[in-house]
């Protein structure tokens, strides 16, 4: 099979593309025929080495990816899932995904896709769909009518705004380019701010006081976080759930001390293991349903896996516009 290698945390040029044996299922285990997987920032992380898992390498990257489940290991779990369409997790049994096959382990490395879902839209149904989810979800257990969010142009942050008008909830959308603030005006977004315009941080702070905004979520960190947090009312809080900027978040200590606000911080995967199964569950056929509307991600290119290093810099110069996938066979 060919598999996408990372010899290093050093980049994308430490991939090569390799041809291994099929892996065998063991018990609880299944054997998945990989059809796509979508380049997300996370694995752009993983690349460098900065992202929550750094496994001695060479390691296969690619957090998430459909594909077919074409063996099964002993187990009742396991021959359910056999012949099956499933989105695959990166994380856990067998490593990440850029491969022609993967083994997953049933228990959490591979969830059924619905029968109206297509791979392509499958392979992307995990990390942002089930985010976004989470991030609706804290906001009404919060009680907020309202919230900020940082790289809203992005796949991530499109998902979040329709799922909060559906709600009844108002975003306050923070972009860097004004490409980024017409595309969410276009989509019904009706507070878009270009955070590298002359006046920025009274705009912030007018928005986020005007609305009573006291919850922001944060994908860029550096001093964005910072702004965020001076530009809300008192007794707020901003959840840091990646780093785009590459830089330690930036936080006057006077107003947390002073003004009660604080930096929390949100991962899936340990989001998620604290749920009960039931609401596991519940999440993802939630999602499923609402991936062809209000969690749709739109796709942009298609490369094989051979051209993986292609992809990534094409990726990397265009994050916004619709997801870059990877094509196994």
């Amino acid at each position: 099979m060919t598999v996408a290698v990372l010899n290093s945390y050093s980049g994308p040029d430490a991939i090569r593309i390799e041809q291994r044996p099929i892996p065998t299922p063991g018990k609880d285990e299944v054997l998945v025929k990989v059809a796509f997987a979508p380049i997300n920032p996370s694995d752009l992380a993983t690349l460098k080495g900065t992202y929550g898992f750094k496994d001695p390498t060479p390691i296969v990257p690619g957090g998430e990816g459909s594909g077919e489940v074409v063996a099964a290991g002993r187990g009742v779990m396991a021959s359910y899932f056999l012949g099956k369409r499933v989105a695959c997790a990166g994380w856990g049994t067998g490593g990440g995904v850029w491969s022609e096959y993967v083994v997953k382990s049933v228990k959490g490395g591979v969830l059924p896709l619905h029968k109206s879902l297509s791979l392509e839209q499958g392979a992307m149904s995990l990390i942002n769909p089930l985010t976004a989810s989470a991030f609706i979800d804290i906001s009404k257990k919060g009680g907020h009518k309202a919230i900020a969010l940082t790289a809203a142009a992005s796949s991530l942050g499109q998902m979040v705004n329709r799922l909060g008008r559906k709600e009844g909830i108002q975003i306050i959308n923070v972009v860097r380019r004004d490409a980024q603030v017409d595309l969410l005006k276009a989509q019904g977004a009706d507070i878009v701010l270009n955070s590298s315009e002359t006046g920025f941080d009274q705009e912030l702070y007018n928005a986020c006081h005007h609305t009573n905004t006291l919850l922001a979520f944060d994908a860029v960190a550096g001093q964005i976080t910072g702004q965020l947090l001076k530009a809300m009312p008192p007794n707020s809080k901003v959840i840091v759930f990646s780093a785009l900027s590459r830089q330690a978040v930036q936080v006057s200590p006077s107003i947390i001390i002073f003004e009660n606000k604080m930096v929390d911080s949100f991962w899936l995967g340990p989001w998620i293991s604290k749920q009960n199964i039931l609401k596991i569950m519940l999440l993802w056929k939630r999602a499923q349903k609402q991936i062809p509307s209000y969690l749709k991600s739109e796709i942009r290119k298609i490369y094989p896996l051979q051209e993986v290093k292609e992809a990534i810099s094409d990726y990397t110069d265009q994050m916004t516009g619709g997801k870059i996938l990877l094509r196994m066979s």
